[in-house]
């Protein structure tokens, strides 16, 4: 059996299943909302409007778990093995 070598610290697995399980939830959400909306608005300019608002707060939501990411990963990298 082939071992495989975790690159990162121990310490950081709970830190980035926390932050993968938010942004997991968060995307299930947007999807759950936007079939929806999709299915009970009429067509039309209104519709695309609600959906792009929709699009844009799921957007803005996730933005605070990437840069968290983000930085996970910049550590990671930094951080001799």
């Amino acid at each position: 059996m082939a071992l495989i070598h975790q690159m990162y610290s121990p310490d950081l697995q709970p830190l980035l299943q926390s932050l993968l399980a938010a942004l997991t939830d968060l995307d299930f959400e947007y999807e759950r909302e936007r079939e929806k909306l999709s299915v009970d608005l009429p067509e039309g300019r209104a519709k695309a409007r609600v959906l792009k608002m929709l699009k844009d707060r799921h957007g803005a939501r996730r933005q605070p778990y990437l840069q968290q990411l983000a930085s996970v990963q910049e550590h990671i990298l930094r951080v001799p093995h």
